[in-house]
């Protein structure tokens, strides 16, 4: 415990006498300082015990002790020791007065105590406080670690939590919150999120103090990890601001989970190029090769359907290849897959490729749902319609998202291809994501707005555009027509309200501005395909 007036005025070798002041005996006292100035205050720092003899003040002057005691109190003086039988046999009532109105411990000092006596005392009490402080660090440091290593971030935490007397909690690199101890202060920590988001902006290592989500809290934030950007977020919330002890378990608790984080790290490296490999395995149709190299480490992921995830940007980010997940697109993606997969205790295999992520999910689990709502927030960023409104052809360093149907671990390469295939159409719609399930089960005819095919389609019927643009026939749409019916003449030339020999006439003059045959099937694809392209002209 802190040195306080009270166990100086107890002392019993000091015999001091308290004259004033009895209320706040409590406050701790920083050190003991002699002055015989008429004004000390501007080299006090606050906290101190003064000590005088009153040689340059006249004591007995009841407005200048008012105004000299005030001042003491406004610079944080906590108390006042006056030494009698010097130049005053006892302390001046004016002096003991104003004392009193201000709240201000006055202490007597007797003649036959020095104030190298008190400064002693004070010296060695704060000496064996900071000793007392150092030896609880060292101790909690201790049990930090064992914690630490043996029950992982979570224990650590609730020995963090214990040593602080309050709660501790740890968000992972999206701001989510990973554990808390103990398990009442989920609620607290969750609330706190925005202020681990802002503080996660900032460069590392960053530290910011918040208020707490309940009255009585005091909340510590700091950043954790070695890289330019935190890998996550330690909380730690009290009723008051920390001692000496308190902040040497919190350092070590800030170094202990940095280590660990670190080390997940590299194992997380490690990991991923072995998913490299069963990547590989699984696409060149090896799936039992693909097992055993990963053995336990992907669960039953290789054993059930899952989806595979096909990410780009346009340019490869610099950030990533300074290893920063954070500083791009990309690897704000992988940190959401990942971070749900963690939190749901789900396998997830992730092949970051330069400019492009490559992500084996369950089907249906937390990493695929995390990754089709992180492309809705996007779409919300920025703007996109739906899938009947697309935007033209998305930013080239923008994120596009294929999505493949659900599939085992035979049909591999082809649910690769799915991905693919989708990323390619939401590249083209200016969509974040597009799964290939909604291409397979939608219309081909929104792909038809591509620039490419307007162009191919306007250049094909451009011949017959001009001819009906003279006033001698309506040819387009006796094709379209004639092409709708499935080349039915009667019905056809009913739709058009004309003899079916007229139809059949148009039809000719069609064969020969084209120089096609609509006898050939493609010839009659392609055209049609071309009318619905130049539809919404």
């Amino acid at each position: 415990m802190p040195l306080t007036l009270a166990s100086l005025a107890h002392h019993s070798a000091l015999k001091l006498t308290v004259r004033a002041g009895e209320d706040g005996l409590d406050v701790p006292v920083r050190w003991a300082h002699a002055s015989e100035l008429a004004d000390p205050v501007p080299y006090m720092e606050g906290g101190e015990l003064l000590l005088i003899t009153a040689l340059k003040l006249d004591a007995e002057d009841a407005t200048a002790m008012r105004r000299y005691v005030k001042r003491l109190v406004e610079a944080g003086v906590v108390g006042l020791g006056f030494a009698v039988g010097v130049h005053y046999e006892d302390i001046p009532e004016a002096l003991v007065e104003a004392a009193r109105e201000e709240g201000l411990p006055l202490l007597e000092v007797p003649r036959r105590t020095p104030f190298l006596a008190i400064s002693k005392a004070v010296s060695a009490a704060v000496a064996a406080d900071q000793y007392r402080a150092v030896t609880a660090g060292f101790a909690a440091q201790r049990e930090l670690t064992r914690q630490a290593l043996t029950g992982g971030p979570e224990g650590l935490l609730a020995a963090l939590a214990a040593q602080v007397d309050g709660w501790a909690a740890l968000y992972d690199a999206s701001g989510a919150v990973v554990a808390t101890a103990p398990e009442w202060a989920g609620r607290r920590a969750a609330r706190l999120t925005a202020d681990v988001r802002r503080l996660r902006e900032r460069t590392a290592p960053a530290s910011s103090v918040a208020a707490g989500p309940e009255d009585d809290d005091r909340v510590e934030l700091h950043t954790l990890g070695t890289g330019r950007r935190p890998r996550a977020v330690l909380a730690v919330g009290t009723a008051a601001a920390l001692g000496t002890a308190e902040r040497y378990a919190v350092h070590s608790a800030i170094a202990l989970l940095t280590l660990i984080t670190e080390r997940s790290r590299s194992l997380h490296a490690a990991e991923q190029r072995i998913g490299a490999a069963v990547l590989r395995m699984l696409l060149a149709g090896e799936p039992d090769h693909a097992r055993a190299v990963a053995g336990h480490l992907y669960g039953g992921l290789l054993d059930a359907p899952f989806r595979i995830v096909v990410a780009e940007t346009g340019t490869a980010p610099a950030a990533r290849a300074q290893g920063d997940p954070n500083g791009d697109a990309l690897g704000a993606l992988e940190e959401a897959m990942e971070s749900a997969a963690a939190r749901s205790g789900e396998a997830v295999l992730v092949v970051p490729d330069g400019e492009r992520l490559v992500v084996l999910a369950a089907d249906g689990g937390a990493a695929v749902a995390a990754c089709c709502d992180h492309a809705a927030a996007l779409e919300a960023v920025r703007g996109a319609g739906g899938a009947h409104e697309p935007l033209m052809g998305a930013d080239e360093d923008e994120l596009v998202v294929g999505l493949s149907a659900p599939v085992g671990p035979i049909a591999a390469s082809a649910a690769y291809k799915q991905a693919g295939q989708a990323l390619s159409v939401a590249r083209r719609r200016g969509r974040v994501l597009v799964e290939h399930e909604q291409m397979a089960a939608g219309s081909v005819v929104p792909l038809l707005a591509d620039d490419a095919v307007r162009a191919f389609a306007d250049g094909l019927l451009r011949p017959l555009n001009e001819h009906d643009a003279t006033g001698r026939g309506d040819l387009v749409a006796s094709l379209r027509a004639w092409l709708s019916r499935h080349g039915q003449w009667d019905a056809a030339a009913a739709d058009l309200g004309v003899h079916r020999h007229t139809l059949r006439y148009r039809m000719r003059r069609v064969e020969e501005i084209l120089g096609r045959s609509l006898d050939d099937p493609d010839v009659r694809m392609e055209l049609w395909l071309a009318l619905k392209a130049t539809s919404s002209d």
